[in-house]
């Protein structure tokens, strides 16, 4: 008899196999012109394939303005992409797998965009640290343009645009990407936004978009398409940054945000039990389990603490990056009680994408 996380479960409305799923995670490996393709046809189906009953996408562009952050990302910005979609969403689903579309803006955090060169921000501020050199050469991070008030009514319709994509190619959801410095991710933050407008503030005011988008978004879709989001205090180059507001600022968001029609939170940090927020001691996947909200956890789960993972946080999906990366078979092997393998960053190099990851995996073999 195998623990809970191994059986079904019914989460924010699918009927899922087990409690297992793959994390977004950025594989720059899509046509130039953001079309998905016959090779991430094949790296989500292994995914379904080796015992993830949930998969979310790899950041999606949903426009053809500023959203794009990185070369050969996919997008669901026209007919073409949202076509492109179809046969890796069959995929997963003929392999018994849900599937939900990570939608994404880039912000100030943009390495690459072939519609516009000049990044959106909030403010005129500056990511910390540097780009990432597995996406990409770029070597310093640009300067954004600052949002007006046209800009927050273009991204939020970039976002319903990319939502209605997604419904079309058959998607069983979306997951807002509100985490890691991307835009919806520095609005909430004060190191991106000092605002002193109606977008900037206190927690309140810097979720007010956050809370716009996901509402019109909850307007839009039919009532059993899932609609997610993905929080976090760090970014990708940040591991330190924390919301001044603290437990009580993310208590108040999580709660906001489910009344706004949230199915699920998921969250993400370095550890996934890290207590991260000032004035507490709760991880932010512990405030969103003692909410009562739909979870999703996500940082540092592997072969060596999914089950207390799992017993820690009931209910809960458990989401997996690097170990999936390292074993899309993860779930198959450690139910039956075997090792999975260990991530070899080689596979990465020099950039972060699909066809590098299969030739260093036949070298393995070879």
């Amino acid at each position: 008899m195998f623990d809970s996380e191994f059986s079904s479960i019914e989460f924010a409305g699918m009927k899922l196999a087990n409690r297992f799923a793959l994390a977004p995670m950025t594989r720059v490996s899509a046509q130039a012109n953001g079309r998905a393709n016959e090779l991430m046809v094949e790296h989500y189906k292994r995914y379904a394939e080796g015992g993830f009953a949930l998969i979310i996408t790899e950041g999606i562009y949903p426009d053809q303005d500023a959203s794009q952050g990185y070369e050969n990302q996919p997008g669901l910005a026209d007919a073409l992409q949202v076509e492109s979609w179809v046969p890796v969403i069959k995929a997963v689903h003929g392999a018994g797998a849900k599937i939900i579309a990570q939608l994404m803006h880039a912000g100030a955090q943009m390495q690459y965009n072939r519609f516009d060169k000049q990044p959106l921000g909030v403010t005129a501020q500056k990511p910390v640290g540097k780009p990432l050199g597995l996406y990409g050469d770029q070597e310093a991070w640009l300067e954004p343009k600052v949002m007006d008030e046209s800009d927050f009514e273009r991204v939020l319709n970039g976002f319903l645009h990319g939502i209605r994509g997604a419904v079309e190619a058959g998607f069983d959801g979306v997951e807002l990407h509100g985490a890691n410095g991307y835009l919806l991710n520095e609005v909430l933050s004060t190191h991106f936004n000092t605002r002193d407008d109606k977008w900037g503030g206190d927690m309140q005011r810097r979720a007010q978009f956050v809370i716009d988008v996901v509402k019109a978004a909850r307007e839009m879709v039919a009532d059993d398409f899932v609609l997610g989001i993905r929080l976090s205090q760090i970014t990708i180059t940040d591991p330190d940054y924390q919301w001044p507001e603290g437990e009580e600022g993310f208590n108040w968001l999580v709660q906001v945000l489910a009344e706004a029609g949230i199915d699920y939170i998921h969250t993400t940090d370095n550890d996934a039990n890290r207590p991260a927020l000032k004035g507490g001691a709760r991880s932010l996947a512990e405030v969103v389990r003692d909410a009562g909200i739909p979870l999703i956890v996500n940082g540092g789960i592997d072969g060596t603490n999914y089950a207390k993972i799992a017993a820690h946080y009931p209910g809960s999906l458990l989401a997996l990056g690097k170990a999936a990366l390292a074993d899309p078979q993860f779930v198959g092997k450690v139910k039956e009680g075997d090792k999975p393998d260990a991530l070899d960053f080689a596979m990465l190099q020099p950039i972060a994408n699909v066809e590098n990851e299969m030739r260093w995996r036949a070298e393995q073999e070879d």
